[in-house]
């Protein structure tokens, strides 16, 4: 499950945002000033850090240089729209994104997921782990109970984004877009549903009655981290 720590002084957002983010699956942690946030940051190793930009003590800014001096967490800044154009220097400082306020819970959840996908497959997440499972991403490499499990590429692929975005459901139009078409090659819905029938013959203890790769009836597939 990944560990995202929220910068924010806001209780009233603070109370929606943490709902929402173990609603689809993540840790969330809570700091509500420059200096909760730095003892956090110095104590345990997040995913991802959320960051609003105008804090009690100071800037978010700080709390992403913190950050830069030891790790290349993802950072996605929180900010007012009269604030945005300080968005450039948090972006020079080595934040990742931002998404201005107001905003819907949805796209900032979809900015997150985009993120920690980005972060996994250029490195900085070494492996995933998840119901028993290891992704090795610089080996290419997917581990089960101490046994490598034999994956086609387009299986693997399947198998990283799901595990990328842990309870949210995925459309069957959105796995086929990221996984496969922007690659260059075509692969019908048919054929998904081939795909992830085979995938769980290789990861799920009865593969027909699965509780890892969970079909989500007329809209895509989901995994499923309660197991």
């Amino acid at each position: 499950m990944y560990q995202i720590l929220l910068v924010e002084d806001d209780l009233s957002l603070i109370e929606g945002l943490k709902f929402s983010l173990q609603k689809n699956g993540f840790s969330a942690d809570v700091a509500r000033t420059v200096r909760e946030a730095s003892d956090k940051i110095s104590e345990q190793e997040y995913d991802l850090l959320l960051v609003d930009l105008s804090l009690p003590d100071g800037s978010g800014f700080e709390v992403c240089k913190k950050a830069r001096r030891t790790s290349s967490v993802p950072v996605i800044f929180l900010t007012a729209s009269d604030e945005e154009f300080n968005v450039v220097m948090g972006l020079d400082i080595g934040g990742d994104d931002y998404i201005t306020k107001p905003f819907k819970l949805n796209e900032l959840i979809s900015r997150i997921n985009a993120l920690l996908r980005r972060a996994g497959m250029s490195g900085r997440l070494p492996e995933l782990k998840s119901n028993g499972i290891t992704v090795r991403f610089q080996e290419n490499r997917v581990i089960k109970d101490g046994r490598e499990l034999e994956l086609t590429a387009a299986e693997y692929r399947l198998l990283c984004l799901l595990m990328q975005n842990p309870g949210a459901v995925l459309t069957r139009a959105a796995i086929l877009d990221k996984l496969w078409d922007g690659a260059g090659s075509f692969v019908d819905d048919n054929t998904l549903s081939v795909y992830v029938r085979r995938l769980r013959s290789k990861i799920e203890a009865d593969p027909d009655n699965p509780v890892y790769l969970l079909t989500a009836r007329g809209v895509g597939y989901k995994w499923n981290v309660s197991h």
